[in-house]
C-alpha cells in the first residue's frame, strides 16, 4: 500500500525510546552488555519507524539474530559453562574407556595415569555453541520446509555441540595415552577444534537433508534454502523510497537528544572504597592459628578477583580444621564478578550431598544479628566436609547470585559501587562426627572472624 497509509510507525518510536532507556542504564552503570541489548532494541525500533509494525515485523528474523553476538551474562555463563564441563567430560571418558583406555574422572580431571588433563572453561564446548546455533538460526530461516523442521534444526545446536565436543575431548584423551601430551596443546589442539566445529555444520546440513527426505520431500537440499541473490542490489535501492516521515524524524530526534545528553553528563568515578588488603587479615583468631596460601595461577586467572585470601586455621581443641576463603571484587560490573561455590564444588569432584540455606546468629556483631548462609554437605568418596558461603554485598548479606547482580545494577545506579566479596568456610568431617559438630565449630569460628571482615570487605 502507499506509505502515507502506513500509520502504525509510532510502535518503532517507543521500541526506539526504550532502547535508548536501556542503553543509557547500561552505561550508568558501565555494564557493556546491557548497552548492547539497547542497541538492538534500538535497531529493531528503527526498523518498525521506518516500515511500520505490520510490514518492518518481515525483518524481526534479522534483527532477532543479533542477539547471538551477545555472550550470555557473566554468572549465567559460569552455570553453563561449568554444567557443559562436567557432561563433556562424562561422555568424553566414555568414549576414552570404549577405545580401550583405562581413565579415572574426578569432576573435570581426567586422570590417565602418567597425564592429567583438565577440562577447562574453554573446553566446556560453550564457545561452539553459539557459533552453532547463530548457523542453525539463518539455516532454519532460509530453510524452505515444514516449520517443525526449522525448530528442530534450531534446538539441534545444542546436543549437537555437546556431542561432538565430547568426541574431542575423548580423542585428545586416546592421542595424548599413545602419543604424548603435545596433543593436547598449541597447534594441534587448536586445530582439532576448528575439525569439530566443521564437522557440527555439516552434521546440521545432513540433518536438514534427513527431515527432507523423512517428508518425502525429493529436491536437492540447496533448492530448500531460500537463497535467491537475483536482483539483490535493485531491491536493496528501495531503502531509498522510504519516506522521511513524523516518525523517523522522532526517532532520529531522540537519539540525538541522547547522544548530546549522555556527552554533556560528566564521568562518573567508581566510588573509592578504602580498606584493608586480606594479605593482613588477622592469622590469630582466639585459640585459632591460621596459615596462608596462594591459589595456582591459571585459577587466579579465572577468579578474577582484585584481592583474595585461602587460609587454613588450626586449633589445638578441635578434630578438623576450617578452611577461610574471602575474594574481593571491587568492581562487579565490566565482565568480572563474583564465581559462586555453586560452580567450583563440582568441578573438583566433589558432590554435593546436602544444600539448603541456615541462618547463624552472631552474637559478636550485636545482638539478635543473624547471617544467612548457604549450607552444604560436599562428599567425595568417604570424605564429607560441611560448607558455608554467602555474599558480603555494600553493607547487605545475600546467598542468591542472582539476587547479587540485580543489587549490583541498583546500587551502580544508586552509589555508583559495585564491589563486594563471596566469604566461603569449610572444615572437614571426620569419620563418624556428626553434623551438628562441624555447624558448632564453624559458627564459633564466624564468632570470632566475623568482626574482623568489615575491614576488608566495607559495608
Amino acid at each position: 500500500r502507499a506509505p502515507e497509509t502506513v500509520r502504525d510507525r509510532g510502535w518503532g518510536v517507543a521500541a526506539v525510546a526504550l532502547g535508548l532507556a536501556v542503553g543509557l542504564l547500561g552505561n550508568v552503570t558501565q555494564i557493556p552488555d546491557i548497552v548492547t541489548y539497547g542497541f538492538i532494541i534500538w535497531v529493531g525500533g528503527m526498523v518498525l519507524a521506518m516500515f511500520g509494525l505490520r510490514r518492518g515485523w518481515i525483518f524481526w528474523p534479522s534483527v532477532l539474530h543479533l542477539v547471538f553476538m551477545l555472550p550470555l551474562p557473566h554468572f549465567i555463563y559460569w552455570h553453563v559453562s561449568t554444567w557443559l564441563q562436567m557432561v563433556s567430560s562424562e561422555i568424553g571418558v566414555g568414549i576414552i574407556v570404549f577405545l580401550g583406555v583405562p581413565v579415572f574422572l574426578e569432576g573435570n580431571i581426567i586422570d590417565l595415569g602418567v597425564y592429567k588433563l583438565q577440562v577447562a572453561e574453554a573446553c566446556s564446548g560453550l564457545r561452539y555453541l553459539f557459533p552453532i546455533m547463530s548457523f542453525s538460526y539463518v539455516f532454519g530461516v532460509l530453510y524452505t520446509g515444514p516449520f517443525w523442521h526449522k525448530v528442530v534444526l534450531l534446538l539441534s545446536a545444542a546436543p549437537i555441540t555437546v556431542l561432538m565436543n565430547s568426541v574431542r575431548i575423548g580423542i585428545i584423551g586416546y592421542m595424548v595415552d599413545n602419543f604424548g601430551i603435545e596433543h593436547a596443546e598449541g597447534f594441534l589442539h587448536a586445530f582439532e577444534g576448528w575439525v569439530i566445529f566443521i564437522t557440527c555444520v555439516a552434521m546440521l546440513f545432513g540433518l536438514a537433508w534427513a527431515l527432507k527426505r523423512l517428508a518425502g520431500d525429493k529436491r536437492h537440499l540447496s533448492d530448500t534454502l531460500d537463497m535467491n541473490f537475483d536482483n539483490v542490489l535493485p531491491q536493496a535501492g528501495r531503502i531509498r523510497a522510504v519516506p522521511a516521515t513524523g516518525a523517523l524524524g522522532a526517532a532520529t530526534a531522540l537519539a540525538l537528544v541522547a547522544a548530546i545528553g549522555w556527552y554533556g553528563v560528566p564521568n562518573r568515578a567508581a566510588a573509592e572504597i578504602p580498606r584493608d588488603p586480606l594479605v593482613v587479615f588477622p592469622a590469630q583468631l582466639g585459640e585459632w592459628s591460621g596459615k596462608q596460601s596462594f591459589l595456582d595461577p591459571n585459577i587466579e586467572r579465572v577468579l578474577g578477583a582484585d584481592d583474595y585470601m585461602s587460609s587454613s586455621y588450626v586449633s589445638p581443641t578441635e578434630r578438623s580444621a576450617i578452611d577461610l576463603f574471602v575474594a574481593y571484587y571491587h568492581r562487579q560490573n565490566e565482565g568480572t564478578g563474583i564465581h559462586s561455590p555453586e560452580i567450583c564444588i563440582p568441578a573438583g569432584g566433589w558432590e554435593v550431598s546436602a544444600w539448603r540455606q541456615a541462618s547463624v546468629e552472631v552474637a559478636t556483631l550485636g545482638d539478635g544479628t543473624e547471617i544467612e548462609v548457604n549450607r552444604a554437605i560436599i562428599q567425595k568418596g568417604l570424605r564429607r566436609q560441611l560448607v558455608y558461603f554467602w555474599f558480603e554485598q555494600r553493607g547487605r548479606r545475600m546467598t542468591s547470585d542472582y539476587l547479587v547482580k540485580a543489587m549490583t545494577v541498583w546500587d551502580a545506579v544508586m552509589e555508583g559501587r559495585t564491589d563486594g566479596a563471596l566469604v566461603r568456610l569449610i572444615t572437614p568431617l571426620a569419620p563418624g562426627e556428626d553434623e551438628a559438630s562441624g555447624d558448632a565449630r564453624l559458627q564459633g569460628f564466624m564468632e570470632l572472624s566475623m568482626p574482623h571482615l568489615a575491614r576488608f570487605v566495607p559495608n
